[in-house]
């Protein structure tokens, strides 16, 4: 019996998990508009050192499903390290203060540590605990307002370049530790760290980045590179892609481009709000940086913008040329040369010029009503054959883990 035929719009780690996911029951093509996979995790070599374009992306899940389908891919104690997250936050004063913040209140100083325990003081007495309505209250309602002011406030807004009050709370689930305040005032005393968030120990491949990651699922599928796809056409339960035809098609590309990209399908009252959805891109700069022994520094102070620095030749010694250190500093939106080198000399661990690399769009920002609007978008889509898994598909803030294991779901209820 000849299988059914699959189209998947995108090689990132959603597109080649689904189409790796599908391949017992579907004929899959995938269709990519670069020429290489990878999505947001590609990375290239620059001056014999690995550069991660957008990001610098680490493997660890939750999810034990999710473990076990990636080990089964790769030798993975041979092409693995396993390490723990060491991370600082460099305050405006230029002190280094442990990660997350409200464990290593005993390294601020004294004023500041006197405020953020009255704060964490007043949450523990507290009998009811107030209902947040976007992430600015929640953060003062879990952290305290010294805190916020101090990190979470001026980090966030660099990152997503509005005030909190506009930032829903739906997208924050499992995505930063929630500790109670008896457990701050216990880590303070004992001084031992939160280690039970995802990514508190992490793996991260030998050679290559996640470029190899990404590399390793493209083997064995078909993918057309190069393949920018504009016209998906409906028609008696098939879909029409140039001039082949699928019984399904999974799309993992930019969700705000369907209304253009799709016939045969109704859009109405959904097309306004698809290209009205906001997002951020981010500027990489690859640096050199002084020796250091952290894998992510975040950056709070208004003084510049970038908002951290991911010390991806911390991850693995083999993303370094030989006697130097490398690292990814982050900045969202488009930043020009001149104005990253004019910035570069004000930001922690004197780190000097190699490449950069602007992604368009590599945040989703949710808005009030994004998800019941990409909700019904799926409603409409799924009965015509047509599925929606991904960041930008989604518009979701997906982690690599959380992105690949939506898109197992979806393969296992196809």
């Amino acid at each position: 019996m000849s299988l059914k035929k699959a189209a998947v719009i995108g090689a990132g780690i959603s597109g080649m998990v689904v189409a790796r996911s599908l391949r017992d029951r579907y004929r899959v093509t995938l269709f990519e508009k670069e020429d290489r996979p990878g999505g947001l995790i590609r990375c290239r070599e620059v001056q014999g050192s690995l550069f991660h374009t957008c990001g610098g992306h680490v493997f660890n899940s939750r999810r034990q499903d999710v473990m076990d389908w990636f080990r089964g891919l790769f030798d993975w104690d041979c092409s693995f390290v396993k390490a723990d997250r060491n991370a600082c936050i460099v305050m405006p004063d230029g002190s280094a203060i442990g990660y997350p913040v409200e464990d290593h209140l005993y390294e601020l100083p004294e004023a500041e540590q006197r405020a953020a325990i009255r704060d964490f003081a007043a949450l523990v007495g507290r009998e009811e605990k107030p209902v947040a309505t976007h992430f600015d209250g929640f953060l003062e309602q879990t952290f305290g307002k010294t805190l916020c002011d101090l990190y979470f406030r001026p980090y966030n807004e660099k990152i997503w370049r509005r005030p909190l009050t506009e930032v829903p709370l739906e997208w924050l689930a499992g995505k930063l530790p929630m500790p109670s305040p008896e457990d701050v005032f216990l880590h303070n005393f004992t001084h031992r760290e939160e280690r039970t968030f995802v990514h508190a120990s992490f793996w991260y491949p030998r050679r290559g980045g996640s470029q190899f990651l990404a590399d390793t699922l493209a083997e064995g599928l078909d993918i057309r590179y190069g393949a920018s796809v504009e016209r998906m056409t409906c028609h008696e339960g098939k879909w029409r892609i140039g001039d082949e035809w699928y019984d399904i098609v999974v799309y993992t590309g930019n969700v705000r481009e369907l209304p253009s990209s799709v016939e045969g399908v109704s859009f109405e009252g959904l097309e306004k709000g698809l290209l009205a959805l906001p997002f951020h891109g981010t500027t990489a700069v690859f640096c050199e940086i002084d020796p250091v022994p952290y894998t992510w520094v975040y950056l709070p102070d208004g003084a510049y913008d970038a908002h951290r620095i991911i010390c991806t030749g911390n991850l693995s010694k083999e993303n370094n040329a030989p006697g130097r250190l490398t690292a990814t500093v982050e900045f969202t939106e488009e930043v020009s040369r001149e104005e990253i080198e004019g910035q570069l000399k004000r930001i922690p661990l004197n780190p000097k010029y190699l490449d950069h690399h602007f992604t368009p769009c590599s945040y989703p920002v949710q808005t009030y009503g994004t998800r019941d609007l990409i909700r019904e978008l799926k409603d409409r889509l799924a009965p015509k054959g047509f599925y929606l898994t991904g960041r930008f598909a989604e518009w979701e803030y997906y982690n690599m883990d959380v992105a690949a294991g939506f898109a197992m779901d979806l393969a296992s209820r196809l």
